[in-house]
């Protein structure tokens, strides 16, 4: 069994505070970007969730200052009648629309215990610092900023439900940020909201789709306010965390795609010799070269592109890690022939996200270095990870679009 239930948002007070408040994630932009897309707009999340950009550069992103600014920012937010509190609790449909395809997600607040007894299913592991990093800044601010992206498995009332209500009723919010339409619903009607937490009670898991770090610090900081309120109920917000749950069906995995920055001290035709013992090669070709299944890949050496094809025989499909493109691309090229032994930590590898196109790839790669163009994973292939218990490579899974913050803030 899996809990969502519906809460009070704090957020934007009308569509064009929703337009000017919303913004990407703050992982996806570095401080220089943050910095150049807020100029000019006050009201932007970013101040809240990046908020050294408020600071003078030389400032630590993790000074004590920086969440102190978070915090303030947010409140100036309320202040100001930007942000505005909803009298009571509820769910909120949010549907993003992209290249012309739509997804629309329930938002609510799923609970702690759902995470920590792996009925929200993991995929992915966490680093220590970006954990801490969010943490400070969830108990700073004692809020859920930023939604954890979630999936569930196709469930056809609750599919009805969202298609009826966001037929039947006008979007709170209704705007085009980054050439992705996002579009919100409250939904106001008591039976409807049973309805939804009902359903999702008899779903045997939810899956993370992205924000793992988010939701191990929100879980963290739940842990934390237990032990300072050691009669705790269970019913209390800081039991719970913002998120965003989505049908699997809906949702787009893209390319995560590899670039290294030299040969390790190979030529390119030595390079592609090593590449034979493993790969089929093709033919050198001046157009890019984008995969058309598993187990294939596209290949930017020496200024030519090349298609590989992993030899059958050594692709273990039995293990659902193993199985996979990034898994088999790790064994068999980039820590044997690259020296690429831990790509989490390893200076030398970069990834690319799809969104950035293969001609991105060839850039990074230049003159010396080497890029690999991924076939992208499937919902069904993170299912199966999860299920497993298992962990996939880093850098397996791009979603596109991004969940925007700012639209919905959980109070603790």
């Amino acid at each position: 069994m899996t809990t969502l239930r519906p809460f009070r948002a704090l957020r934007p007070a009308d569509n064009a505070a929703a337009a000017r408040v919303a913004a990407l994630p703050y992982d996806v932009l570095s401080s220089v970007e943050a910095r150049a897309a807020v100029e000019g707009n006050p009201d932007s999340f970013l101040r809240v969730d990046k908020a050294e950009i408020d600071l003078d550069p030389s400032v630590d992103p993790y000074d004590d200052a920086v969440y102190a600014r978070a915090k303030a920012n947010l409140a100036a937010l309320v202040d100001r009648g930007v942000l505005v509190r909803d009298a009571s609790a509820c769910f909120y449909l949010y549907r993003q629309t992209m290249d012309g395809r739509s997804q629309t997600g329930i938002v609510g607040c799923a609970g702690v215990d759902g995470y920590t007894a792996d009925r929200i299913k993991k995929h992915e592991l966490t680093r220590a610092d970006k954990e801490a990093d969010r943490i400070r800044h969830v108990d700073t601010l004692d809020a859920n900023t930023g939604p954890i992206f979630l999936a569930h498995r196709p469930h056809h009332g609750l599919a009805d439900l969202v298609a009826r209500w966001t037929a039947d009723h006008a979007p709170l919010y209704d705007f085009t940020a980054d050439q992705v339409r996002n579009e919100v619903w409250k939904v106001t009607d008591v039976a409807a909201n049973l309805q939804i937490a009902g359903t999702f009670t008899q779903m045997a898991a939810l899956y993370i789709a992205d924000g793992h770090h988010r939701c191990a610090s929100a879980v963290k900081v739940a842990q934390l306010r237990r032990s300072q309120h050691p009669g705790y109920s269970g019913d209390e917000e800081f039991n719970y965390f913002l998120a965003v749950v989505f049908p699997e069906d809906q949702l787009r995995i893209m390319d995560y795609n590899r670039v290294v920055a030299d040969l390790a001290g190979r030529t390119p035709a030595e390079l592609l010799t090593a590449l034979a013992a493993v790969a089929a090669v093709g033919e050198p070709q001046a157009q890019t070269y984008r995969p058309t299944g598993q187990h294939e890949f596209g290949m930017y050496l020496d200024g030519s592109w090349y298609r590989l094809r992993a030899r059958p025989e050594l692709v273990d499909a039995s293990d659902p890690v193993a199985s996979l493109d990034a898994a088999w691309l790790q064994t068999h090229v980039l820590d044997p022939l690259l020296g690429i032994a831990d790509p989490r930590a390893d200076q030398r590898i970069d990834f690319v996200g799809g969104v950035r196109g293969l001609d991105e790839l060839a850039r990074r790669a230049g003159p010396d270095g080497v890029a690999f163009a991924l076939y992208p994973v499937t919902m069904g292939d993170l299912f199966a990870v999860a299920d497993a218990g298992q962990i996939m490579p880093p850098k397996s899974t791009w979603f596109e679009p991004k969940l925007l913050s700012g639209l919905f803030v959980h109070e603790l």
